[in-house]
């Protein structure tokens, strides 16, 4: 075999695989294969000036390569088992927190000293929630900022180049099972290894889809989430933002009985486009660094949508609302909420007017010409619901931008050591459906390669 194990993907799955198998069989010989490029070469060209838009690079350098599609989130490190994905029903509460507690102190060993724990334990700002029927989720969040993610991130690929073979801009065709292990496909040779790690994320669902057909390994189908990033002045939500840094609220709707919850706050954030599968998303960045700080806070509001038989593809769902969000639009559209409950669309002179100072280039549009009307009136009532504890959120100069699209991987079939039905095959982080965050993809990344080494 040309390789003991060979990792696909180097998200923070990718990563934190490597690096356990580093520390615990240092003897063993490892590869990762990364469809992009590495750190210091992602770049995305959009600059604000001469390129205002998505152009569509061939391959995203905002959704791939080093560090996954969260190289360039606001490094959320949620430790929690309320949200993040199911990595506990494999694996147990105990020992998904005790991994979660692990990545954590590797963060701050690789450049992540001085950055903030915060935590929801005895917040008087649960008892609010529940007053006007709002639900705090309990966390820990660490957060590193986008900037000290970039650091973080740098310094685990310092470590670790010299003792694993990466090859990037090297996207893996297919995998077929041979005598002893496992065949890596790529364009212009195939390579061999005993066991196998996915870890492709989830801009690699489709990809993830195709292997599980050829090899015939059980998927059931999962959820999408479908909304839009608000952005607000930092001094609506600072009271919860300053003390928690970010709050995962979840509510029922009267309306339809759905639940819309808040995801990704980034005070002092930035709003920014994503490209997934050719299909343009909006999503939030923010930063450690000052300097880098914006007078803006922006989170998500999602609703979680899941399909009964005989429909089972929510992720084309969610892609053919972005379509139409991309058709209108020419990418994403922005909205005031003021002109949403007038049920007019924003126009160019209407922004201009605003309080607002958006901190993405969209286009002012209509938003209910683009999400189903189930969806909107469940953000509508959510942003109605939260003003009431920060006074503001429902102001007419709130932005809306659409869409925003959480697509998660058909769940597949792994046992309690994320390894599918064949032997040394592992399916692990957001590609398997079964994490939905950096720190429950990262702590699976450790899991799996402390049972290789155990092996």
């Amino acid at each position: 075999m040309d390789y003991d194990v060979l990792i696909i993907g180097a998200g923070p799955g990718g990563i934190f695989s490597a690096y356990e198998l580093v520390q615990r069989k240092p003897e063993l010989k490892v590869a990762v294969f990364e469809a992009g490029h590495p750190l210091n070469k992602r770049h995305c060209p959009i600059d604000g000036e001469k390129i205002k838009t998505c152009i569509g690079c061939k391959t995203c350098s905002i959704m791939s390569g080093f560090g996954g599609a969260g190289a360039f989130s606001d490094g959320k490190y949620n430790i929690t088992n309320d949200f993040g994905g199911t990595l506990y029903e494999y694996i147990g509460k105990k020992q998904a927190l005790d991994l979660m507690h692990y990545v954590d102190e590797i963060n701050m060993r690789f450049g992540g000293e001085g950055t903030k724990l915060y935590s929801t334990s005895g917040t008087s700002f649960k008892k609010l929630c529940i007053q006007n029927d709002l639900h705090l989720l309990d966390a820990a969040v660490r957060h590193l900022g986008t900037d000290i993610n970039y650091v973080v991130l740098e310094n685990l690929y310092n470590y670790l180049k010299n003792r694993v073979d990466f090859f990037f801009d090297t996207p893996v065709k297919m995998i077929s099972k041979v005598d002893g292990g496992y065949e890596v496909h790529c364009a212009e040779k195939a390579y061999t290894c005993t066991n196998c790690v996915i870890s492709v994320g989830r801009s690699g669902s489709k990809w993830m889809e195709t292997v599980c057909h050829e090899m015939d390994i059980p998927t059931k189908s999962n959820r999408v989430d479908i909304g839009v990033r608000v952005e607000l002045p930092y001094e609506v939500f600072s009271h919860i933002t300053d003390e928690l840094y970010e709050g995962k609220i979840v509510y029922r709707t009267k309306k339809y009985g759905d639940l819309v919850r808040t995801f990704c706050m980034n005070p002092k954030g930035a709003v920014v486009n994503e490209n997934t599968n050719g299909i343009i998303t909006v999503n939030g960045h923010s930063y450690e660094d000052p300097a880098l700080q914006t007078g803006n806070t922006n989170f998500a509001l999602l609703v979680a949508k899941h399909f009964s038989e005989p429909f089972k593809d929510s992720n084309g769902y969610g892609e053919s609302i972005a379509r139409l969000s991309n058709m209108l639009g020419g990418g994403v559209i922005v909205q005031r909420f003021g002109d949403l409950i007038l049920g007019r669309r924003s126009t160019p002179d209407r922004m201009m007017g605003s309080f607002m100072t958006p901190t993405l280039n969209a286009t002012p549009g209509d938003l209910s010409l683009v999400l189903p009307k189930r969806i909107l009136d469940g953000i509508i009532e959510m942003i109605y619901a939260l003003d009431k504890v920060a006074p503001g959120t429902a102001n007419d100069d709130t932005l809306l931008y659409g869409v925003e699209v959480k697509f998660y991987n058909m769940e597949v079939a792994v046992n309690s050591e994320l390894e599918s039905k064949y032997q040394g095959l592992f399916i692990i982080g957001d590609g398997s459906g079964i994490t939905h965050s950096l720190s429950h993809a990262s702590a699976s990344g450790v899991h799996v390669a402390r049972t290789i080494a155990s092996r």
